[in-house]
């Protein structure tokens, strides 16, 4: 894929050449050539056949970051719970008071 790109780039160059050394033609001619004729085909070209590859980046990071709030998911619940103090003597941070009317 990468070498018919260069090779494009390489003839839009020499045909940018010749615009520029011929007579009647001018550098601004030259620069007109090499960038309609060579980098704006070249460009979309490679955009669109780099597609499917960022498309298989993208749902690869998002399969990373599924599987990894899934872990993140299973160590939450797998910590085990206690109404028992811990080492400091304080009460657990589930427990809730009761709540009562006002009288």
């Amino acid at each position: 894929m990468y070498l018919i790109a260069i090779a494009w780039l390489y003839v839009a160059l020499m045909m940018s050449v010749a615009e520029a050394t011929n007579t009647t033609g001018t550098v601004l001619g030259a620069i007109v050539t090499f960038v309609l004729y060579g980098l704006l085909p070249v460009a979309l070209l490679m955009y669109i056949l780099g597609t499917p590859g960022r498309r298989r980046r993208l749902k690869a990071a998002e399969q990373q970051e599924h599987e990894a709030a899934i872990a993140a998911r299973a160590a939450a619940v797998a910590t085990p719970v206690s109404d028992e103090p811990d080492e400091r003597g304080e009460a657990p941070a589930g427990a809730v008071a009761p709540v009562r009317k006002e009288p």
